[in-house]
């Protein structure tokens, strides 16, 4: 086994790196959405607007 993790060492230690970045990165996104910021500016005109976030407020509804 200590053999292995010594042959590939720069391959974990690659993609621990590669995973921690892709896992930081989603939950950048998944908090911007919860707060709202992942928006471009505004629901007129917008194609998501049925599924957006913020759609449940304008339409006066609760989640």
């Amino acid at each position: 086994m200590l053999e292995f993790l010594t042959q590939n060492a720069g391959t974990i230690i690659v993609s621990a790196v590669l995973i921690l970045v892709l896992v930081l990165a989603f939950m950048k996104i998944r908090k911007d959405r919860k707060s709202g910021k992942g928006c471009c500016g505004g629901c007129s005109g917008c194609p998501s607007q049925g599924v957006c976030g913020k759609a449940p407020e304008n339409n006066g509804k609760k989640m």
